[in-house]
């Protein structure tokens, strides 16, 4: 059984930095993407950066020059690292896994996942 399990978050004034992981666990075969979305009290959840597996990212313009977002394609793990943190980037943020393929009950299967969700508070 799959399972994205995030850590890192937590509070922090602005202008500090914080590092979350995310780390799939369980039989995978190959990921396609793995990302980061954030969503905040009242707000739909929104991007904030994704990183494919032949290197491609793409951020949300607010987080760009921020953020980093890295992986680690032999462990499963992705990272962000936020620096320069504002109050507006206060919010839950939730690990993606896009197109994870897994073996379920002797078949290939392959689906999006995510993880709990880690919180990020950024008091001014």
């Amino acid at each position: 059984q799959v399972q994205l399990v995030e850590s890192g978050g937590g509070l922090v004034q602005a202008g500090g930095s914080l590092r979350l992981s995310c780390a799939a666990s369980g039989i995978i075969f190959s990921i396609n993407a793995m990302g980061w979305y954030r969503q905040a009290p009242g707000k739909q959840r929104e991007l904030v950066a994704v990183l494919s597996s032949t290197g491609t990212t793409n951020y949300a313009d607010s987080v760009k020059g921020r953020f980093t977002i890295s992986r680690d394609n032999a462990k499963n793990t992705v990272y962000l690292q936020m620096n320069s943190l504002k109050p507006e980037d206060t919010a839950v943020y939730y690990c993606n896994a896009d197109r994870l393929a897994t073996l379920t009950t002797g078949r290939v299967k392959t689906d999006d996942y995510w993880g709990q969700g880690t919180q990020v508070t950024v008091s001014s």
